[in-house]
């Protein structure tokens, strides 16, 4: 995510990293369990906050590399995963350059709770370069908050057609779309859930 739509995360990075981990990958992600390639696969999960994700994917035997922006998440979910197969990077998006250069790609690629913290403009050239990064029959995975914005933080409305459209011509297909409520049952909190196929 953009350095400025990180703002609160460092200040709440105790609290977070609780609240992050109470809620179990299996739960999180119903509904999408399938489409996790069979391991060993090259996964990068993007704002990976405390690294429960990536974790559970680790966990999985897949290679993963956890990209999280804010420094006090990225040592708390470092310290809370040890794992030989998860490593860590201080990266960003839209432009994603440290990742970029590192000239791999990837057969999932995760953006849990991250998209909405992008500006208009910066969703727009984001897309393509996550889908730069995809490996051929690679799939990325978004999710998108709806719902009051926390104190502190930057968030911005995003319409799932549009998120839809900049995949479509970034050459990724829709594979399977999610309402679901809040994992943590907060008052007005909704997402949608995307996943998507880079062709073969």
């Amino acid at each position: 995510m953009t350095r400025h739509g990180t703002e609160g995360y460092a200040a709440e990075a105790e609290a977070l990293l609780r609240q992050s981990e109470s809620i179990r990958f299996e739960d999180l992600h119903a509904g999408f369990l399938d489409l996790i390639p069979p391991a060993p696969a090259r996964v990068l999960d993007i704002g990976a906050g405390t690294g429960r994700d990536a974790a559970a994917l680790a966990e999985m035997g897949h290679q993963v590399l956890a990209v999280e922006p804010t420094a006090e998440l990225r040592a708390g979910g470092a310290a809370l995963h040890p794992s030989p197969r998860l490593a860590w990077q201080d990266d960003g998006l839209p432009e994603l350059a440290r990742v970029v250069a590192l000239g791999q790609c990837y057969d999932l690629v995760l953006l849990t709770a991250v998209w909405m913290h992008l500006a208009a403009a910066d969703r727009g050239q984001a897309m393509p370069v996550l889908a730069g990064l995809l490996a051929p029959g690679g799939r990325l995975w978004l999710s998108l908050r709806h719902g009051p914005v926390p104190q502190g933080r930057v968030m911005h409305a995003v319409d799932p057609a549009e998120v839809i459209a900049q995949a479509a011509a970034a050459g990724l297909t829709l594979l399977r779309r999610r309402e679901t409520g809040d994992t943590l049952g907060r008052d007005g909190v909704h997402w949608t859930r995307l996943a998507f196929a880079r062709a073969l």
